[in-house]
């Protein structure tokens, strides 16, 4: 990890997709705030400024000390990072007549620049700012422009300092990818070396000196987090590692049994633990979605940890915790991320559990989660599994919980699933699930009237979760999954398909 990449995050909706572009180059890449201490700057073979909601001109605006970075480290500011290095470096910086949002075309690109080379005038980029730099600094030169935006692209002389006003990480700048590379790779001289195949090696490696020969308890949920985690460890430390797959009652129908047998065949050193009861005790007559979640996690603590006791010496909780997770658990002061959900492998353990806590897939990116699985050999088919909330059905059961609206939604949910795997849709879908609605239906079968349960299927793409778009699933697939659910499951009289995308909604409607 000697060739890296430090990002400064100003607050943007797009730095963690500046990172996953990186990552994407094989190159090592950190998100740290601009303000933070947290990093030595020394340690790093190029600098990303990121974009903000902030303007440079505004009296509240982040101020990064860039003293050891500008002229010293291979340095690129986007959008925001670009106009912060003109503002304060001897340009100037107004208020654009027209909002500049949307796509954008070069219109200029300098000759001989190894910044574009390998893109032509009119190839696509994405503006998104309402300021504009009017004058470059003295020492800076234009390398490219678009119809609206004369200073697009600028690099100071004398230095490897370039700035952009577009965003090079989103997919509609079309050679976005390309300018990266050309920065990294050809500029700064940073080395591809990031892969799934050196992070299982160092990781490993790093887990053995960790660990030692002490005993680690890790959470199995099913998902593709811990299982890549527990094979990572498992490969480091062996036997000493415990993991415990506890059944919350709320899992996906014949999901306990299932990924029990599929972790066994793994070679785990796994113990199914079936709480259900306890749960769906503990759940009685609560409706209110928090109240749900706070349940549902004091008693798999409480349930995690009697069976952790039962276990001697455990010094070591493992998580599943991914960059995103740790990420948005750190605000930029002021910023849009000021106000972050929490999230359930940030934040520390109960004082009563007393265990040091080690998570190895803490740098990566869910899709690089999946491609070190890959690398580890753990089946394709287990690795292309859909998210699936810690949570489980507790919070696609709208309003208060019982066994028999478990019972139905498992159902439910097991024809969705099943129908989107034999119509060869499955792995077109980033997130597919069923809703059970608080709310009762007047609906006919046969002569006779019913009045029974709601529900709604949902199927979403995406990449993160962080946005995600309804999947136009065809409407003969829609049928027919509405006619065997109507069918087959008991109480249920009517299906709805939901299409809203994030944002506005969320993907789980609770």
């Amino acid at each position: 990890m000697q060739h890296k990449v430090l990002i400064l995050d100003f607050g943007s909706q797009y730095t963690q997709l500046i990172a996953r572009r990186v990552r994407e180059l094989n190159i090592f890449c950190e998100i740290f705030p601009y303000n933070s201490n947290n990093f030595t700057v020394e340690n790093y073979h190029a600098v990303i400024l990121s974009g903000s909601p902030f303007s440079v001109r505004a009296e509240d605006a982040p101020y990064p000390d860039l003293s050891k970075i500008k002229g010293e480290i291979p340095l690129l500011g986007v959008c925001f990072g670009a106009q912060f290095i003109a503002h304060n470096f001897g340009g100037k910086v107004a208020a654009s007549n027209t909002r500049e949002y949307g796509r954008a075309n070069l219109s200029y690109v300098k000759e001989n620049e190894l910044f574009f080379e390998g893109i032509s005038e009119g190839s696509q980029v994405w503006m998104s700012h309402s300021d504009t730099i009017v004058d470059l600094p003295e020492n800076c030169a234009l390398i490219g422009s678009t119809h609206d935006v004369t200073n697009a692209a600028f690099k100071i002389k004398d230095e490897v300092t370039y700035g952009i006003q577009f965003h090079p990480e989103v997919y509609h700048s079309k050679d976005g990818l390309k300018i990266l590379e050309n920065f990294l790779v050809k500029i700064a001289k940073v080395a591809q070396t990031w892969t799934p195949d050196s992070f299982v090696e160092t990781t490993v490696e790093r887990l053995k000196k960790q660990l030692g020969n002490d005993k680690v308890v890790l959470g199995l949920s099913g998902g593709v987090d811990s299982t890549v985690a527990a094979v990572l460890l498992s490969k480091a430390i062996g036997n000493n590692l415990y993991c415990i797959f506890v059944n919350n009652g709320l899992l996906r129908k014949n999901e306990f049994e299932n990924v029990l047998e599929q972790y066994n065949g793994m070679g785990l050193n796994v113990k199914g633990v079936d709480a259900s009861a306890r749960f769906l005790k503990e759940l009685a007559g609560e409706s209110d979605p928090e109240g749900k979640r706070k349940i549902i996690g004091r008693v798999f603590i409480e349930v995690f940890d009697d069976e952790a006791h039962l276990l001697e010496d455990v010094k070591w909780l493992a998580q599943g915790t991914i960059y995103p997770d740790v990420i948005e658990s750190v605000s930029v002061s002021g910023g849009p991320s000021a106000t972050i959900k929490s999230h359930h492998n940030v934040g520390g353990l109960p004082d009563f559990m007393k265990l040091k806590v080690v998570e190895p897939l803490k740098m990566l990116f869910k899709d690089e989660v999946r491609r070190v699985g890959a690398s580890l050999g753990i089946d394709a088919e287990l690795l292309g599994r859909h998210p699936f909330p810690g949570p489980g059905l507790g919070i696609r059961i709208l309003g208060d919980i019982t066994a028999e609206k478990v019972r139905i939604l498992q159902e439910v949910d097991a024809i969705f699933i099943n129908g989107l795997k034999e119509a060869g849709l499955y792995n077109k879908v980033w997130q597919a699930g069923a809703m059970l609605l608080p709310v009762n239906s007047v609906g006919v079968m046969g002569d006779e009237r019913t009045y029974e349960k709601a529900v709604v299927l949902r199927a979403v793409e995406s990449t993160d979760g962080m946005t995600a778009d309804w999947v136009n699933l065809p409407y003969e697939f829609l049928q027919k999954t509405s006619n065997k659910i109507i069918n087959g499951v008991k109480g249920v009289n009517r299906v709805v398909y939901d299409i809203s995308s994030k944002p506005p909604a969320t993907i789980e409607w609770e």
